[in-house]
């Protein structure tokens, strides 16, 4: 028997029980807050396992078996020299701006999805602020292209939900739909709320999920109400529509309190949050261009709703928002900088480093946060770890989680360079990412 203590409640449960008695006694989420609240790492480790499934979400390299080992070798992946290492799936990230076409000189096809690589993620979706715009099949299929040119890893676009991104017409969802992931004007929220109603009612004919930019403009950017006031919107439009609906980089503890509630109405509604949401509170952030980004950084508190988010499933995913800008762009102070910092290559090393390891979540919790979550979200398969393995065109990274070094942008593979965990001491570092088979990054 093993003794949860809460904040209010003694909970005590069989750990040999069957998988279905936590299932009917408990929700995931239920399982998730009360280990948040009672920080015993280990009692959680084997709850989670109960409820999720006791297939594995990392493999130590040492574990890989002979007839493991020498089937990844016939498809040209030695393993063997990877030492005190661990096998993770490959990391989808659900909000990336490539900059490719129309910003080459911010970010390439090439440099985004090395970056990527580089950070373990083998699938990556890609915003619409490009020019041209893909508000239409014909501006699409200049990204596609530059996509099937250059692109190191997978790589999904968005359609814009209006022409420009402007908000004043209509895009060319149905055009579109084939080729797209969903719809967002990401970069700027959209100002009508019938614009909106009727692209919800659009993507919910085309099976299609609407992914806002929650950003109300009569609002200052660095206030929540920015934030929360045009989400408290959508809801409503979700309630009338049935839409399908993701919410990008949330911030603010007012928007957790409306999603949370929305969830528990029924709404089809997700959401994401940015690592430097979960780790930076705006008392800590500095005069400089790598600590702006839209929506701004917030108050300690917000930091904190976020984390509790987190532990009750509130928050599905962790996405990065990457949004490199040329250096001349980000080096003009906090007040004159462009919006937008990188971080694909960081992710997983900052979110291990300050949630994992000092035991906020586990590393099956992060791997749901950054892998089966969005693949789940956004109807893409999700394999169990050794069942990728025993593929002939596998998808996978390896990660050495003891390396510790300083998170240095001079090296990075993006050409960004404006990064707020600049300096930071992380653990980390992906040692091979795979994709179908082939190799794109080796340290």
């Amino acid at each position: 028997m093993i003794i949860l203590k809460t904040k209010d409640l003694f909970l005590s449960l069989d750990l040999c029980s069957e998988r279905k008695l936590y299932e009917s006694l408990f929700s995931i989420d239920m399982i998730i807050l009360l280990w948040y609240k009672c920080k015993d790492v280990n009692v959680y480790r084997k709850l989670e396992i109960a409820m999720r499934g006791n297939y594995e979400r990392f493999i130590k390299v040492e574990d890989i078996n002979i007839a493991e080992r020498d089937h990844l070798g016939s498809v040209g992946i030695d393993i063997s020299h990877f030492s005190n290492c661990h096998i993770l799936p490959g990391l989808t990230d659900v909000h990336v701006h490539l900059r490719e076409p129309g910003f080459l000189y911010k970010e390439t096809m090439k440099s985004g999805t090395l970056s990527a690589a580089a950070g373990g993620f083998t699938d990556i979706f890609s915003m619409p602020n490009l020019d041209p715009c893909p508000d239409s099949l014909d501006n699409l299929k200049v990204q596609l292209d530059a996509i099937k040119k250059d692109a190191k890893v997978h790589v999904y676009p968005y359609g814009a939900i209006t022409k420009g991104e402007l908000g004043s017409e209509p895009a060319d969802m149905e055009q579109m739909t084939e080729y797209v992931i969903g719809f967002t004007d990401d970069g700027r929220g959209v100002a009508s709320e019938q614009m909106m109603k009727d692209a919800m009612i659009r993507a919910k004919a085309l099976g299609k999920l609407i992914v806002a930019h929650c950003e109300d403009e009569s609002f200052p950017k660095e206030t929540s109400e920015s934030e929360w006031k045009q989400l408290e919107r959508d809801i409503k439009l979700i309630e009338q529509t049935g839409c399908s609906y993701h919410v990008c980089h949330v911030s603010t503890k007012e928007s957790v309190d409306l999603i949370r509630a929305a969830k528990k109405e029924g709404l089809d509604i997700t959401c994401e949050t940015a690592p430097h949401y979960l780790t930076i509170s705006n008392d800590e952030i500095e005069d400089s261009g790598r600590f702006k980004m839209n929506p701004p950084i917030k108050s300690r508190e917000d930091k904190e709703a976020l984390l509790a988010a987190i532990a009750d499933g509130t928050i599905d995913m962790i996405a990065t928002d990457h949004a490199p800008h040329s250096i001349e762009e980000k080096s003009k102070g906090f007040a004159g900088s462009a919006f937008g910092i990188v971080g694909m290559e960081t992710a997983l090393p900052v979110m291990y480093s300050k949630l994992v390891a000092p035991g906020i979540i586990t590393m099956e919790k992060l791997i749901d946060l950054m892998y089966e979550n969005p693949r789940k979200r956004f109807g893409f398969e999700v394999t169990p770890l050794r069942e990728e393995l025993k593929k002939n065109a596998p998808t996978f990274s390896i990660w050495d989680l003891e390396h510790e070094y300083v998170i240095d942008p001079e090296k990075f593979m993006t050409k960004g360079r404006s990064c707020p965990f600049e300096g930071w001491s992380v653990k980390g570092r992906c040692m091979m990412t795979v994709v179908d088979g082939n190799i794109v990054w080796k340290y």
